[in-house]
């Protein structure tokens, strides 16, 4: 197999994961000026906007550690812009999928865990 970056690896894993647990894949890596967003999903009631991050075993802090709150708000503004352009009668949802692989061999997963609703829009302030 070729050399694949972690991240990409995470993030075809992610996506196998969600299509295996009922979620239909409307968008992989949809960016704008605000950032981008890993995986745009959708499994009703819910449109989810999903944050891929993957470390391998021996990293020294979990992978939804990297989620900063910057991050987050790259992340809602992104999504944002995508509902306006694409407004669908579902209700958002920001999750976090967290990877932990092997070292040194990053399409063998240790961990996967799905972290449904990891942030939201409460207390927070946007302009554009």
């Amino acid at each position: 197999m070729a050399n694949v970056s972690q991240g990409a690896a995470g993030e075809v894993l992610a996506a196998r994961f969600l299509r295996e647990k009922g979620y239909t894949i409307l968008a992989g890596n949809y960016s704008c000026r605000f950032g981008e967003i890993d995986i745009i999903a959708q499994k009703e009631p819910f449109l989810v906007f999903v944050e891929v991050k993957t470390r391998s075993e021996d990293a020294l802090y979990t992978p939804a550690q990297a989620v900063t709150e910057n991050k987050q708000r790259r992340i809602i503004k992104t999504a944002l812009l995508f509902l306006q352009q694409n407004p669908l009668p579902l209700q958002p949802r920001f999750d976090v999928i967290e990877i932990i692989t092997r070292k040194g061999k990053p399409m063998e997963v240790v961990t996967l865990d799905h972290i449904q609703g990891a942030f939201d829009l409460s207390d927070r302030q946007f302009s554009f």
